[in-house]
């Protein structure tokens, strides 16, 4: 039996269309189309709340750009494709470095107090959606627990008090907490919440992030699969399921689990990737946990990656990497 017998096996992908702070939020329909053509069943939305506010006040609402995310969830509902919504920037946290908060979600009443407003803003908005079409997944990546910054304690307080206001008025909404340290972590102390946890599909960075400025590997030798890492550890399948044995573990004790990104960018030996990223799914695959490819379009993508090793397929404009979608498809 697998381990993850609570949610669906979600396969699918991340857009982009609210990611940033200068995002224009223009949803395509032809993803969804695609997607759903293709065999995939699931989307995650990361977003950035300043989007939708007025101001860079956090409780004067842009509607505008909340109609946008309405679309999206529609366009998820026409093409049967589950959507997650996904707080990517938070009000006091992002792992994107590109605006400084004027909080910190982990420390500021006033923050989680905007937080858990705008969680209360969607789950009023959405309510009556059933949870089979439409999830919440609190906050991307919290970082490394640590005594000088985020604890634990914070974070649980953090994802209790929002699960909370969300359940006050949808209580049967679906909601997602990323594990800790990037997602690469679970937190079997929430496992009593009726919640679900998710994971990443990016160990080992030294083949998931191969010249990726973000994270300093600009300067990392170029990766095998398997291989040694720039930090001295050689990884394999062994070490790659040992990876997960945490999470699965969360799942055998009743915790939906689901891998919400993953993939390498596009600077990665494309062999590379199909052979690792393989060794995950066939990880993942039996013990039904589901995976979000980051992204649909783009540097992560099968769609206009801009790989220099790929013998691409025209599609419809798009430059497809069929070899990549034959192998999420394959699972």
């Amino acid at each position: 039996m697998p381990a993850q017998t609570v949610l669906p096996r979600w396969r699918g992908f991340n857009l982009m269309e609210a990611f940033t702070i200068k995002s224009d939020g223009n949803f395509q329909e032809d993803d969804f189309r695609w997607m759903s053509d293709w065999g995939f069943n699931f989307v995650r939305l990361p977003a950035c709340y300043t989007l939708w506010i007025e101001n860079d006040d956090p409780y004067r609402l842009h509607e505008p750009m909340l109609a946008k995310l309405d679309r999206a969830v529609g366009l998820g509902e026409r093409y049967g494709i589950h959507v997650c919504l996904n707080f990517h920037r938070a009000p006091g946290f992002s792992v994107n470095p590109e605006r400084q908060e004027p909080f910190d979600l982990w420390k500021d009443q006033a923050a989680l107090d905007a937080f858990c407003f705008h969680w209360e803003t969607f789950s009023a908005r959405y309510k009556g959606i059933p949870s089979s079409r439409l999830s919440f997944n609190l906050v991307n990546e919290p970082v490394r627990p640590a005594p000088d910054g985020m604890t634990r304690a914070d974070h649980e307080r953090v994802v209790r008090a929002a699960v909370a206001a969300i359940r006050k008025i949808d209580p049967n909404r679906l909601v997602i907490a990323d594990g800790v340290s990037w997602a690469t972590e679970p937190c079997p102390e929430l496992a009593d919440l009726p919640i679900a946890q998710s994971c990443r599909a990016y160990n080992p960075h030294g083949v998931s992030h191969y010249k990726a400025s973000w994270v300093g590997g600009e300067h990392w030798p170029e990766p095998t699969w398997p291989g040694l890492q720039p930090d001295g550890v050689v990884w394999d399948q062994k070490r790659l399921a040992e990876f997960y044995r945490p999470w699965i573990d969360l799942a055998r004790q009743g915790v939906g689990v689901h891998c919400g990104e993953g993939g390498a960018f596009s600077f990665t030996p494309h062999k590379v990737v199909l052979d690792w990223f393989r060794q995950v799914l066939e990880i993942l695959t039996p013990e039904a946990i589901g995976f979000a490819l980051w992204n649909f379009r783009g540097s992560f993508g099968i769609l206009d990656s801009n790989r220099e090793d790929v013998a691409y397929e025209d599609w419809h404009g798009h430059r497809l990497d069929r070899q990549l979608l034959n192998l999420l498809q394959a699972f």
